[in-house]
């Protein structure tokens, strides 16, 4: 095998922000003439960006080099991101591994092998904002990545512990990578970061998320309403005010729908989370505002269930809470204790059946609201989707609902937003017709 592998594979775990990160060093890789393969087996060089939100994420981490190794013996694996940070020394263990990577060193693997690889956790790079850009993507919805890292340290997350704390990009590095996307014929970003709630307060100037998305719809409105969108991805509900209303009154580029980093619907549980700068109550007012800018709109949430403690009134609370809510879909997760975290060493553990049973509980809710929501969409005239994938024809609407063509539009190319009149509900799917 040489000594400088050229022919690379990547497996991306975890959030949109590693799917990024891949496609940064996927760029530069490419750049300097090495080959992407569709397998590890095909490699000399196996790029495993990993995840270390949840014990789950860690063992698919585990399985993922394993595999690889299985694969292809001879390839060099090189493991990088969250798990890579605070799992150093056991993932330097698994068979193949060539080197390990931590997440605030990973921007050097630009430069493979020489460079930054070998930096040592807690290098200066920790505080400073990743060099790392895309002008491409390989999905047909693009990722900007606008700030990285946690400065609050909610009791149950490894995250500060594995992206170090916010920092924030800089607003005009944003605006350049829109266009480039953009001129690249991308018609779905995606404004993406760990904590956008902290954006812009490591900036020489002032500024917080809403700035940015204000400058993006001033600056790209006028060319591109119509034609191509801004999704915002996870926001903390603590964000959601008189500005934000104001801001996505007057953007005409942002989807009509928000993620939200709910977690719990009991103020209760909020606080013993580290989360006690927002309640449930004033999320519903907000909500109920927005109808008046989006008459119709998407939401989701992220939920917690089975936190340390969490009595069955408070199970009651967040569930009662999911019920009042407009929710079009949510990702619901039982409590997983992460070493190092304050919540793991905190008292009356829930028992992992009963954590399941209440994620369960509370997904049966989401579901029934997205099959109302989806039943309401069969009465508009149009959506929009953004075509994700030809064979079959499909892709995601404006109101990020899966949408599955009944034939493939004339002359459809990806990443294009396509009209399309719905037709029926088909196991949680949209099944459209072209305009």
């Amino acid at each position: 095998m040489s000594e400088h592998p050229t022919r690379f594979y990547a497996a991306t775990l975890g959030c949109k922000i590693n799917q990024y990160e891949t496609q940064a060093l996927r760029e530069v890789w490419l750049a300097r003439g090495f080959t992407e393969v569709q397998s590890a087996a095909e490699a000399d060089l196996v790029l495993v960006n990993t995840c270390a939100v949840t014990a789950k994420a860690v063992s698919d981490v585990r399985a993922t080099v394993r595999q690889a190794h299985r694969a292809n013996p001879l390839a060099r694996i090189v493991v990088t991101g969250c798990a890579a940070q605070v799992l150093g020394d056991e993932l330097a263990a698994l068979p193949g591994v060539a080197a390990v990577v931590p997440q605030d060193a990973k921007a050097g693997l630009k430069q493979w092998p020489q460079g930054a690889v070998n930096a040592p956790s807690g290098s200066g790079a920790a505080q400073a904002f990743p060099d790392m850009q895309v002008s491409g993507y390989t999905r047909a919805r693009a990722v900007v990545k606008v700030q990285d890292g946690c400065s609050h340290r909610c009791t149950y997350c490894i995250v500060p512990f594995t992206r170090g704390p916010s920092r924030s990009r800089a607003p005009h590095d944003i605006a350049d990578e829109v266009r480039r996307l953009l001129q690249g014929g991308f018609r779905e970003l995606i404004l993406s970061g760990v904590n956008l709630r902290q954006y812009g307060r490591d900036l020489a100037m002032p500024a917080d998320f809403w700035d940015v998305v204000a400058r993006l719809g001033n600056e790209f409105g006028p060319e591109w309403a119509g034609r191509a969108r801004l999704r915002i991805s996870s926001l903390e509900p603590g964000q959601l005010g008189s500005k934000a209303l104001d801001t996505l009154a007057a953007n005409p580029l942002v989807s009509p729908q928000l993620h939200l980093s709910l977690q719990s619907g009991s103020a209760s549980v909020l606080r013993r989370m580290g989360r006690g700068h927002y309640t449930p109550q004033p999320l519903l007012d907000f909500l109920h505002s927005l109808r008046g800018i989006w008459p119709v709109y998407g939401l989701g949430a992220d939920i917690l269930m089975g936190f340390p403690g969490e009595t069955r009134e408070e199970f009651e609370e967040t569930l009662a809470f999911c019920r009042e809510l407009p929710l079009t879909y949510a990702h619901v997760f039982p409590y997983s204790r992460r070493p190092g975290t304050a919540a793991a060493d905190m008292k009356d553990q829930l028992p992992v059946a009963e954590k399941k049973a209440r994620a369960a509980a509370v997904r049966a809710v989401a579901a029934e609201k997205k099959d109302a929501f989806l039943q309401s969409l069969l009465r508009r005239d149009s959506l929009h989707v953004v075509l994700q994938s030809l064979s079959p024809a499909c892709g995601v609407s404006e109101f990020y609902t899966d949408c599955r063509f009944d034939s493939v539009p004339d002359g459809a190319t990806l990443r294009e937003i396509r009209s399309a009149r719905p037709l029926e509900v088909r196991k949680g799917v949209l099944i459209v017709s072209p305009q």
